[in-house]
């Protein structure tokens, strides 16, 4: 089968819906050829799409905090306002075949039938809780369609670094009563979410003092975006309630990052990070000394950033293997 990348970019840049299964099989397809068609196409889109585009949103918490019921109850509310939505559930992965082990494992009632709801599993290959390259491209492809993108994640620690760098606004959900908050602390990670939810709020006191101990953990930690403070919010994705007042948290943690071109800043530190982390998982420490080592990497990434970022990483990488070729 034989795809132009070109063509394809034009539909996907027109907000053709069919053309977004296409899209992102190609750039999931491991063949050298449909590699390069897809290099190609993640070029254009990079280079064209419209800036700021969708809302990019992370949402990460332990197996059982109720992720997939809370994007269930977020679908109900973001459609009859005519939204669009699309949702990445990042699996775990074979390590035999590489594939999604657990299929398209969020399954909304409110969604199954609903063309403006896209549903998309990605594997997370050989990177437990991780974002695969393939995760990056199907974001990239996906907010060009729809005008919101949510990635859900196992939260198990290497989730919640990863992607923040992907997305705009992330979101942790605790699980109440369940020791979430604690290993999230002890894990620094707490600096890392924009937006704190606690679900299951029919829980009642459990609940309740889930967020006191959050909003507590919170105020002894440090944040890159001091103007930010994240809020706490409590919700039952079950029944609805708090619902709202979530979306109208997302929409003003946009509005703060549109404030002063943060969003730029944010979207260009996650593009070298995107490089940096795939060179780093494909060659090593050993392949980026062939570049000049890490400092280097970072130097060269900030004194030109016009390139894509996927474009850089096979520039890059070709470069590595030119290096390792001649040391032989």
């Amino acid at each position: 089968m034989t795809t132009d990348p070109r063509t394809l970019a034009d539909r996907l840049l027109s907000r053709d819906r069919d053309a977004v299964a296409e899209a992102l099989n190609l750039t999931d397809d491991q063949r050298p050829e449909r590699q390069a068609a897809a290099l190609k196409l993640l070029d254009i889109l990079e280079r064209e799409a419209p800036f700021p585009g969708a809302a990019r949103i992370g949402i990460t918490g332990a197996p059982g905090a109720g992720k997939s019921t809370l994007l269930d109850a977020l679908v109900r509310e973001l459609r009859p306002r005519g939204e669009t939505v699309a949702i990445v559930a990042v699996d775990p992965s074979s390590q035999r075949t590489g594939g999604a082990l657990l299929g398209d494992r969020i399954r909304l009632r409110s969604g199954s039938s609903d063309p403006g709801v896209f549903i998309r599993s990605m594997a997370a290959r050989d990177r437990l809780g991780g974002l695969s390259d393939a995760t990056h491209a199907g974001v990239t492809i996906l907010a060009l369609v729809f005008d919101r993108v949510f990635i859900e994640t196992v939260g198990v620690g290497q989730s919640e670094a990863d992607v923040s760098r992907l997305v705009d606004t992330l979101v942790f959900v605790a699980n109440p009563g369940t020791g979430d908050v604690l290993q999230f602390m002890k894990a620094g990670l707490l600096e890392l979410p924009d937006i704190f939810l606690v679900n299951k709020a029919d829980a009642g006191p459990i609940a309740e003092r889930t967020v006191s101990e959050l909003e507590s953990g919170l105020s002894l930690g440090e944040r890159s975006d001091a103007a930010w403070t994240p809020p706490v919010l409590l919700t039952s994705a079950r029944d609805g309630s708090g619902v709202h007042q979530f979306v109208e948290a997302l929409d003003a943690h946009r509005r703060h990052l549109q404030n002063d071109d943060r969003i730029s800043q944010r979207r260009g530190e996650a593009a070298r990070a995107l490089v940096i982390g795939a060179l780093q998982r494909r060659y090593g420490s050993f392949g980026l000394q062939q570049l000049g080592g890490l400092a280097s990497l970072r130097s060269r990434l900030a004194e030109d950033p016009t390139p894509s970022a996927f474009t850089r990483i096979a520039r890059l990488g070709a470069e590595i293997e030119e290096a390792l070729r001649k040391s032989d």
